[in-house]
């Protein structure tokens, strides 16, 4: 397998780092305390067209904050009700990075890049106009979750 290009690569766009923890509240007044933040409501999950998830209640249950640290933005992600990637990572290893988000300009084309990779999905979804998510199986080769996403477009 040769090496990607750098600017190639679907993982050559850092977007964000994503913990997950037990307590949002408690989480968010910590951080902002040593200065990191303030953090803002990640609008709900609702728009995914297409989603491929363990549970969709349990996607759509999780509380998420955010934050900017320079070009990289920091989630905080509290599982909430019925089966989640994040509640089942929460349960096996306890609080932690479960995943670092990069920004891609075609989903579908990386998603089939990684899969040329040997990396296999996960969990994805998409929205109508063909944005959205696709999780890879990178923790046991990584020790941490890698994602890429397409932002949907501006104003959208």
């Amino acid at each position: 397998m040769d090496k990607p290009e750098k600017d190639n690569s679907p993982f050559s766009q850092l977007h964000h780092i994503s913990i997950v923890v037990k307590d949002i509240g408690k989480a968010v007044k910590f951080y902002e305390s040593i200065g990191i933040g303030p953090f803002e409501s990640y609008p709900p999950i609702k728009e995914y067209a297409k989603i491929d998830v363990p549970d969709k209640e349990g996607f759509y249950d999780l509380t998420i904050k955010c934050t900017r640290i320079g070009p990289v933005e920091l989630q905080l992600i509290q599982p909430g009700k019925g089966k989640s990637l994040y509640k089942d990572f929460l349960e096996e290893r306890g609080e932690g990075v479960y995943h670092l988000g990069f920004v891609v300009e075609d989903i579908d084309g990386s998603e089939a890049e990684v899969k040329a990779m040997g990396l296999g999905v996960i969990s994805s979804g998409r929205r109508e106009n063909g944005s959205g998510f696709s999780y890879l199986d990178t923790a046991d080769k990584a020790g941490v979750t890698l994602l890429i996403r397409q932002s949907p477009p501006a104003g959208k």
